[in-house]
């Protein structure tokens, strides 16, 4: 039984490294809105980072991160929202919405919420100021 255990958790481990942390990206009258999902960490970490910085670079009037769907946060990735909000010119026009309680605290405990724009929905941070 241990085998088996041990089998499913590399398959686990397999589809966690190969699931892409965006499961979505709408461009909405000069908004992008990033969806993500799953677990952000170190596994896709690099993935997410290349996704962000190339929307970040297009310098859109705001950056909604939508966290609806993020199951779990690390600071590795939260290195990579830091970095992504850093490339932007108007640092206003990055904006956090709908995490769930996991990664409410995890913002909460870096200390990221008291810097980051948080909204409870995407649709109260695509209606917030970003000037």
């Amino acid at each position: 039984m241990g085998l088996c255990s041990s089998a499913r958790g590399m398959t686990d481990d397999a589809s966690r490294l190969s699931q892409h942390p965006i499961g979505e990206i709408q461009r909405l009258d000069g908004a992008v809105v990033a969806h993500l999902v799953g677990e952000l960490d170190l596994y896709n970490a690099p993935s997410l980072r290349e996704a962000l910085l190339e929307i970040a670079s297009e310098q859109p009037e705001r950056l909604v991160i939508d966290l609806e769907d993020v199951d779990f946060v690390d600071s590795t990735a939260l290195g990579v929202l830091i970095e992504t909000r850093a490339k932007l010119e108007n640092k206003k026009a990055f904006l956090l919405a709908a995490p769930g309680p996991d990664t409410r605290r995890a913002l909460m405990i870096s200390g990221l919420d008291r810097h980051l724009s948080l909204h409870d929905t995407v649709e109260s941070a695509l209606a917030a100021p970003a000037a």
